[in-house]
């Protein structure tokens, strides 16, 4: 990884399609990004939308914080949820 490069964490809590169309952009720039959703449950045309296809075409596996989601998604542990924070170079909130 070269210097501009940076482990970024989007942590989506309010907004999960702003949340997603930040993450895969922010891979343009070559950084290696996490995206947790935080909040509810993500409806199914949230799942389905074009900013869950940019999810896929940026190579980002979200995860979740959320038991609802725990079998469409990988379901981080708080402590799990502590250490990637404490990992990344930035976590930006939306």
């Amino acid at each position: 990884m070269s210097n501009t490069e940076k482990n970024i964490m989007v942590l989506s809590r309010r907004d999960p399609l702003e949340a997603m169309r930040i993450a895969a952009g922010l891979t343009i720039f070559g950084h290696s990004v996490r995206l947790v959703f935080m909040g509810g449950a993500l409806s199914e045309q949230e799942m389905q939308s074009e900013h869950a296809e940019l999810l896929d075409l940026a190579g980002i596996e979200p995860e979740t914080t959320n038991g609802q989601m725990a079998e469409l998604l990988d379901h981080l542990k708080p402590a799990a949820l502590a250490a990637a924070i404490n990992e990344s170079d930035g976590v930006i909130s939306i």
